[in-house]
């Protein structure tokens, strides 16, 4: 088992020696989540907080992520920085293909990539893109990013982008993996099928474990179950050893935890101190970690 945890909505002064913390506790990844910015007046609903509501992010700060892996990545030496998950098809492919593997290249592979749609039709609006058709959107993303990132030449004629044969240089060593976010059956089936791993969020155990099981199956079918596959989850299991167990027998190769006490979903602000935050990541290094090692 793999340890991840999250660095989200937090003061930014905190983000590069919480890393630091994380790294020497014995986490092997940090997740950052993406947000563009926050509209004025919607009628969109969050869907992973319960009640839909979404106020609690008006005043949270979040830093890029991308940004946010490279001043991080400076500052450290050997942890792997993952967005989870970032809203891929709001941004423009190629563009971004460039961004990703310059930062691959530059972290030296400490760099994966969490993705989704995004559940808010403002983020489509805010860059003049379509709500519709996002999924298939998503998928052009997906492979553009993918042949480019082979540092091969990739000439693309699709529904959404057309470009002549172009390569980017450099490209990374490694390819970087592709995490997909999302828990319809369009999003389990699309992880089956162009995926590296699948990314669920506040879903039980019992549940994780019937969808890895299908999306090994489906893998199967497709002839890709040789390839490697990560499972990156978190829920209330997340917290001691015993549920931990029973998180990687269902499948999970990627576990978020901490012992901080705030809450980034929640209304109020962040009150906790930075000495509060590292120790309570070393705590549960200590108390959980440990016992995986």
């Amino acid at each position: 088992m793999k340890f991840t945890t999250s660095i989200a909505m937090i003061n930014p002064a905190f983000y590069v020696p919480v890393a630091q913390a994380a790294e020497a506790a014995g986490f092997e990844g940090i997740n950052l989540p993406d947000s563009i910015g926050y509209p004025k007046e919607s009628d969109s609903t969050y869907p992973y907080n319960g009640d839909g509501s979404r106020e609690f992010l008006e005043n949270k700060p979040f830093i890029e992520p991308l940004i946010a892996t490279a001043a991080m990545a400076a500052a450290t030496t050997s942890i792997m920085f993952r967005t989870a998950v970032l809203k891929l098809p709001v941004r423009h492919p190629v563009i971004f293909a460039k961004e990703v593997t310059s930062l691959a290249v530059m972290t030296g592979n400490r760099f994966g990539l969490g993705i989704g749609t995004s559940p808010w039709p403002d983020d489509y609006e805010l860059v003049g893109l379509p709500w519709a058709a996002r999924g298939r959107r998503f998928e052009e993303c997906i492979a553009i990013l993918q042949g480019l990132s082979t540092g091969e030449y990739l000439e693309y004629d699709g529904e959404f982008y057309r470009f002549p044969a172009v390569k980017l240089n450099p490209a990374p060593t490694e390819p970087v993996k592709l995490i997909i976010g999302g828990h319809t059956d369009r999003h389990i089936e699309r992880t089956a099928r162009l995926g590296d791993g699948w990314a669920p969020t506040g879903i039980s155990t019992d549940e994780v474990a019937k969808v890895v099981a299908r999306i090994h199956a489906r893998r199967a079918e497709l002839g890709r179950d040789h390839l490697p596959f990560e499972v990156h989850a978190g829920n209330a299991d997340s917290r001691s050893v015993d549920g931990i167990k029973r998180l990687a027998e269902a499948g999970v190769t990627h576990v978020g935890g901490s012992f901080s006490t705030f809450n980034p979903y929640g209304l109020g602000p962040d009150t906790e101190t930075l000495q509060q935050k590292v120790d309570a990541l070393q705590r549960f290094g200590d108390e959980v970690i440990s016992h995986f090692r």
